[in-house]
């Protein structure tokens, strides 16, 4: 009986990596500060504007945490290209990315 148990523990614990995996977007376009570049924001903030599908361009603000702090220095006050991952959601009208990783375009 323990041993059903703990296969179903461990079972459904790789379900949920998996799903939460599957969560991740990987985005490629140009980082910038919301604040300092685009003027849209009261405090430095990443921000990635992508071009979608259709050709439009959208603005994709960074959520504050220690990877989008610590990647700040090399877009405020200047755009790059970047590549990042993360789970996207939309808040107040504008959507946000919760970054996992980060790094200038190659």
């Amino acid at each position: 009986m323990k041993k059903l148990a703990l296969l179903s523990i461990i079972a459904l614990s790789a379900l949920g990596l998996a799903v939460h995996a599957a969560d991740a977007t990987k985005i490629e376009g140009e980082g910038t500060c919301a604040k300092c570049d685009l003027k849209t924001a009261t405090a430095c903030q990443n921000a990635i504007t992508v071009t979608g599908a259709d050709g439009k361009k959208e603005t994709i603000l960074c959520d504050a945490n220690d990877i989008s702090k610590a990647f700040h220095k090399s877009v405020c006050k200047g755009a790059a290209k970047v590549t990042a991952e993360g789970v996207i959601t939309e808040k107040d009208g504008k959507k946000t990315i919760a970054l996992t990783k980060i790094e200038l375009a190659k």
